[in-house]
């Protein structure tokens, strides 16, 4: 997996590339937590993300919770079919503000 962080004003957008999986969940979820250190709104671009394991589903709810927990936002673009399909069945994409 590669991140890759591009500052847009008060937010961060996240470029992933990759599977978000057992091996790579926790980079992600340590990039997603350090990011709201200093911004208040993260975006993830999943435009490059193939394959979300259940570790990986757990590192979108952490970001998730972050981002109410101190009034921010936490927005995921892009993606994949493949991947709705696995938020949908696991009704991630009714808490998560998927765009």
């Amino acid at each position: 997996m590669k991140i890759e962080a591009v500052e847009e004003g008060n937010s961060l957008r996240l470029n992933i590339e990759g599977k978000i999986d057992t091996l790579t969940s926790r980079e992600f979820q340590d990039t997603v937590l350090n990011s709201f250190r200093k911004y208040s709104n993260v975006i993830v671009n999943m435009e490059e993300v193939s394959y979300v394991s259940s570790a990986g589903l757990r590192a979108f709810l952490i970001g998730q919770k972050t981002a109410a927990s101190k009034g921010g936002s936490f927005s995921i673009l892009n993606v994949d079919q493949g991947v709705m399909d696995v938020f949908k069945a696991t009704g991630f994409d009714k808490v998560l503000d998927i765009q």
